[in-house]
């Protein structure tokens, strides 16, 4: 009888003890308020979040570029001008008066004969027409200053002048000198040399030269 009423004292302690050794329990949840993570609302919104971030972003490069193409325009607008600028002063300019030629024609020993092929001559006669001067300087191969040799140089100058005048052009537009020694195009003590000196050199002009007084060159004083 005893041990009974010692077990009947125990129980509730037992009890006590095992309720305070088992873990506590989680609360319940309300599964109707959950709301999952990969729902078909919630997948929509993250795409429509993300294509609204793409379409920033491209608006802000539209906007770079547009910038950068009206930046370029303006710059090519500005070459235009100025290049439309350039050809109208180049325009106003004067030509540039093209260089004097020289034609030279060679003589045997002792020979006033003028002998040029005509194809040859064609080119130069032509534009000796349209030349406002012509020069002829006469020379020789001689090695001393006489009246001889003087007499060749300025003989050679006087038939190149004829042949020109023969060929159409004005007597009024040739101007001749000579020299009958010296100014040598080549070596003088050589017979190819001496062939080579026995000339008449044809200067043609483009435009008629120019007197300048020393008063209208710049840089130059008089007293």
């Amino acid at each position: 009888m005893r041990p009974m009423i010692l077990l009947t004292t125990l129980v509730p302690w037992l009890a006590l003890l095992v309720s305070c050794g088992a873990p506590p329990k989680p609360p319940a949840v309300d599964e109707s308020l959950r709301r999952p993570a990969n729902t078909a609302m919630a997948v929509e919104l993250q795409v429509c979040k993300n294509d609204l971030q793409n379409t920033r972003l491209r608006a802000t490069e539209s906007a770079r570029d547009a910038e950068a193409t009206a930046v370029t325009q303006a710059n090519i607008a500005a070459l235009q001008l100025a290049l439309k600028g350039l050809q109208a002063q180049h325009q106003a300019l004067p030509p540039t008066p093209q260089a004097n030629s020289i034609i030279t024609i060679r003589f045997e020993y002792g020979s006033t004969r003028v002998d040029i092929p005509k194809d040859i001559a064609l080119d130069w006669i032509s534009a000796a027409k349209a030349a406002p001067l012509i020069l002829l300087r006469g020379r020789t191969d001689g090695q001393v200053d006489s009246p001889i040799e003087s007499h060749m140089a300025r003989a050679r100058a006087a038939a190149v002048s004829d042949y020109l005048v023969a060929a159409g052009v004005k007597p009024s537009q040739i101007r001749t000198t000579y020299q009958p020694t010296g100014d040598h195009a080549a070596d003088n003590q050589t017979a190819n040399g001496r062939a080579l000196n026995r000339r008449v050199e044809i200067e043609i002009y483009r435009a008629m030269p120019v007197s300048l007084s020393a008063a209208a060159l710049p840089g130059l004083t008089t007293r």
